[in-house]
């Protein structure tokens, strides 16, 4: 019997894994891929994770994140706005800084299972079993989900977003291109709007976010970029004249941004299968860090001897979950609406061009202080 089990390695997994196990906890992880592997991510974290991740000796600075100090915003027509960030944040790419993480888990003395995508859990008689591809099978008192934006489980789960379409794709890439290494930009485009950072290394990532229905009438992802993404005078340069890194771009559907529960079927979820923001915001890696943060600490207490019930541990971090996040990710979805059409996005670029404190607030409400 597993103290946790968790299903999902990714950045609120393993951060997690690397609380737990180090504070004595038997725990195993399951990841459905081979690390490292690249993600649909945008690849930027806010510097509010920083005094944590320190505390834990989990911030990468051997590998030298570009670190992160103004923000670039562009209408669908080139117009722009340029703003320094109070807080910053760094560039890391998920290949890179999920392969570390995974190290530090494993140095914690946390089990890995790579390549093990699970099959179904149940929940019966206050314990949990999990099964996962190989005919694997464990035994836990808890269960953290990190799987990420959707799942199988959550159809299994009957999760209330899964039925409900929606509208976005994200797409992916890494690129070699000439721009400011301390710049993480946001361009816009009919229907949807790219970021592009800094990473380690030489490299940039640009992901993007598209309403559906673009793909639809451009009949492939190249010529959506070409006829739709190109009409932004910025992302046409950057199309033109970088050097793609990758085959082909990293695909994702059915992006939804539609609230979730943080606790499902005793389920405890954390970063992005608690609650995805968009992609806009630039803040959904530091959310799973610190989603983790505040789960692995009510665990520890949970298992302490003298800890609180199984219901008090959900309710608590359902509690904790709402308090620190649920009004980001309202600001964001509300946010969003400045995005990705000619006339509010040029309403958005004057807004962050001429009131500048009131665009330093709007940034501010999707992001957290340091912790």
């Amino acid at each position: 019997m597993r103290d946790v089990i968790i299903i999902g390695g990714g950045l609120a997994g393993l951060v997690n894994a690397i609380q737990l196990a180090r504070s004595g906890l038997d725990v195993l992880l399951l990841e459905k891929n081979q690390y490292p592997f690249h993600k649909v991510c945008g690849e930027y974290v806010s510097h509010e994770v920083v005094p944590f991740m320190k505390s834990l000796g989990i911030y990468p600075l051997e590998m030298e994140p570009a670190q992160i100090t103004r923000f670039q915003l562009t209408s669908t027509n080139g117009n722009q706005a340029l703003l320094n960030l109070n807080l910053g944040g760094f560039g890391i790419s998920r290949y890179a800084f999920d392969h570390y993480l995974l190290q530090k888990a494993l140095d914690a003395g946390a089990t890995v299972l790579q390549n093990a995508s699970v099959e179904y859990v149940n929940y019966e008689n206050d314990e949990f079993q999990v099964a996962w591809s190989g005919s694997g099978e464990g035994f836990s008192r808890l269960v953290i989900g990190a799987y990420g934006k959707r799942s199988k489980l959550d159809k299994g789960l009957d999760r209330g977003f899964i039925s409900k379409r929606s509208p976005f794709i994200a797409v992916k890439y890494h690129i070699k291109t000439n721009l400011p290494l301390d710049l993480i930009a946001l361009h816009n485009f009919r229907g949807g709007y790219c970021g592009i950072v800094k990473v380690e290394g030489e490299t940039f990532n640009l992901c993007y976010l598209s309403r559906r229905e673009n793909l639809k009438i451009s009949g492939s992802i190249s010529q959506m970029e070409e006829q739709i993404l190109s009409q932004n005078p910025y992302l046409q340069t950057l199309f033109k004249e970088s050097e793609f890194m990758f085959e082909k771009p990293l695909v994702i559907n059915e992006v939804s941004f539609t609230p979730k529960n943080a606790v499902e079927d005793h389920i405890l979820m954390s970063g992005d299968s608690a609650g995805l923001i968009t992609p806009l915001c630039g803040n959904g890696m530091a959310m799973a860090i610190h989603s983790a943060k505040i789960l692995s600490q009510l665990i520890l207490r949970y298992y302490d001897p003298k800890g609180f019930p199984r219901y008090q541990l959900e309710s608590e971090y359902a509690r904790e979950w709402s308090s620190k996040f649920a009004r980001r990710l309202w600001v964001g979805r509300a946010t969003q609406n400045l995005f990705g059409s000619p006339w509010a996005s040029n309403l958005g670029v004057g807004l962050f061009k001429y009131l500048k404190p009131v665009a330093r607030k709007l940034v501010e409400q999707t992001h957290g202080g340091p912790f």
